[in-house]
């Protein structure tokens, strides 16, 4: 009986995604690893994200210029200046997270973004809080994972394999990446050797 109306629910999500993706999505997201393939196709993940994410537009408003599914307690500011890999959509479904992207954001494919975390592109002006200072463009590297909590700061590239610790506030750059940074301000507390990578 479970089965059933897990199959059951998987074919309204999948009937509804269908629809929804042709007409308010663009097709070079809604495929990959969470609409079709692992995820098991009829109940892949990727179709409930879909339609939960176009009612929940419709009822707050929130992301609408947005050309991928997001999950309604997420919040992306201009998210045409967001790069990422179809594979990575997941890093717009976990709660709390917030991409500013004034300047462009770019994440390397297969990075992991933890809840809470904040991707600031621009700082707004001290002296005239209502204007933005100029935006410096993000880049974080292949294969990293950005810890809960976490804020990344404006002009920041973090390397492959780049590891945020939890409540870190990033405010400069690791481009060699293979590190864990970690702190306010964060600094690299540990190297990532070749071999712990692979094992």
């Amino acid at each position: 009986m479970r089965r059933l109306i897990r199959g059951l629910r998987g074919l309204r999500y999948w009937i509804c995604g269908h629809i929804i993706a042709a007409l308010f999505y663009d097709k070079k997201y809604i495929k990959g690893r969470w609409f079709d393939g692992s995820m098991k196709g009829l109940c892949a993940i990727g179709w409930e994200w879909v339609t939960h994410d176009f009612f929940a537009r419709m009822h707050s408003c929130d992301n609408l210029e947005a050309r991928f599914p997001i999950n309604q307690k997420c919040k992306v500011i201009n998210p045409s200046n967001i790069v990422f890999d179809p594979n990575d959509l997941n890093n717009f479904h976990s709660y709390g997270i917030y991409y500013q992207a004034i300047g462009k954001i770019t994440i390397g494919k297969g990075t992991y973004i933890a809840p809470n975390v904040g991707i600031i592109t621009a700082n707004h002006n001290v002296n005239d809080l209502e204007k933005h200072c100029e935006a410096k463009d993000v880049i974080i590297g292949k294969q990293c994972w950005i810890g809960m909590n976490s804020v990344i700061l404006p002009g920041v590239t973090l390397g492959d394999k780049t590891i945020v610790g939890a409540g870190s506030v990033v405010t400069k750059s690791f481009p060699n990446g293979s590190c864990v940074v970690a702190g306010n301000p964060a600094k690299v507390i540990k190297s990532i050797k070749e071999e712990s990578i692979n094992e």
